[in-house]
C-alpha cells in the first residue's frame, strides 16, 4: 500500500471514528452545556478530540514495536483519565497521579531513565507536565486546538525531514491528520463538537513527547519555542486572573482571543489570528 493510499485510509477511518463517537456521546450525554464563563451558548458534544487517541491507536497497528506501544500506552493513560474527568469529573491528584505515569512512558521511550541525573529528571517532569496543563489551559474557542496544533506539527515535520529524520514521519503525519478531521466538526461558528480534556490532553501530549525526542536528538532547547505563543498566552491569562483573586482552576472568557471573540464579537478565524 503506497503512503498517499495509508493516509487517505487513515483519514476515512478517523472520519468514521469521529462519527461513531458522535452517537456514542448522544447516547451517554456526554455534552458541554454552556454557563457565565464559556465561550459558546449552546449544548454541544464534549470529547470530540479523543479522535487523536484513535490516530494514536491507527500508528501503533500501521506501526507496531516497542516504542510505538510505550507512546500508546502513555497517551492512553493521560487520555484515560481526561476522558473520565470530561465525563464525571475527577480530584486534582488523581489527574496528575496519571500525567506522572503517562510521561514516565514517554520518558522510557525516549531513554531518558539512567541517562541524566535525577534533579534533571524531575525538572524535565515539572516542565513537561506544565506544557500538557498549559495547553489544556489554552483550549477555548472553536478551532484554537486544531490550527495551533497543525501549526506546531508542520513546523516539527518541517526539522524531520529537512534536518534527519528524529522519528518516524507517520508519528507526526497522523496527528495532522486527526487535526484536520478534528477542525471540520470543531472549526464552525457552531460547533459539532469540542475536544474536551480528552482532546487537547492527548494531543498536547504527543506533541510534548515529539518535543521532547528533538531537543534529546539535538542537545538543544530551543525547540521549545514552538510553543511560545501558548507559552506567553498561559502565562499572562494566570497573571491576569489571580490579579483578578479568581480561581484558576475554573472555566473563563479571559484569554485574549475570547475576549476577541466573546466580547469585541470578532469572528473565530479572525481571533485565532491575532
Amino acid at each position: 500500500m503506497g503512503a498517499i493510499t495509508t493516509y487517505l485510509v487513515v483519514l476515512v477511518l478517523l472520519l468514521a471514528a469521529e462519527l461513531f463517537y458522535f452517537r456514542i456521546a448522544d447516547r451517554f450525554n456526554i455534552i458541554d452545556k454552556p454557563n457565565e464563563r464559556s465561550s459558546h451558548n449552546y449544548i454541544t458534544i464534549r470529547g470530540g478530540g479523543i479522535i487523536w487517541w484513535v490516530a494514536a491507536l491507527l500508528f501503533l497497528m500501521f506501526h507496531f514495536s516497542s516504542s510505538s506501544l510505550w507512546f500508546f500506552a502513555g497517551i492512553t493513560l493521560i487520555a484515560g483519565v481526561s476522558f473520565m474527568d470530561d465525563v464525571r469529573g475527577l480530584g486534582q491528584k488523581v489527574r496528575l497521579l496519571f500525567h506522572l505515569l503517562a510521561m514516565s512512558c514517554a520518558f522510557y521511550l525516549a531513554g531518558v531513565f539512567g541517562s541524566y541525573p535525577w534533579w534533571a529528571i524531575v525538572m524535565g517532569y515539572i516542565v513537561f507536565i506544565g506544557i500538557v496543563n498549559a495547553y489544556n489551559f489554552m483550549d477555548g474557542i472553536n478551532g484554537i486546538t486544531g490550527l495551533y496544533s497543525i501549526a506546531v506539527l508542520a513546523s516539527l515535520q518541517y526539522v524531520n525531514l529537512s534536518y534527519g529524520n528524529f522519528v518516524n514521519p507517520d508519528l507526526i503525519w497522523y496527528p495532522m491528520i486527526a487535526s484536520v478531521v478534528f477542525l471540520f466538526f470543531n472549526f464552525r461558528k457552531r460547533a459539532r463538537c469540542f475536544a474536551g480534556d480528552v482532546g487537547s490532553v492527548a494531543i498536547a501530549f504527543w506533541i510534548v513527547t515529539l518535543l521532547l525526542l528533538l531537543i534529546l536528538k539535538t542537545e538543544n532547547l530551543i525547540w521549545l519555542g514552538l510553543l511560545m505563543v501558548y507559552g506567553v498566552g498561559a502565562v499572562m491569562t494566570i497573571l491576569h486572573r489571580l490579579r483578578l483573586k479568581q480561581n484558576i482552576m475554573e472555566a473563563h472568557r479571559l484569554h485574549f482571543y475570547q475576549i476577541l471573540a466573546n466580547e469585541q464579537r470578532v469572528p473565530h478565524r479572525l481571533g485565532f489570528l491575532n
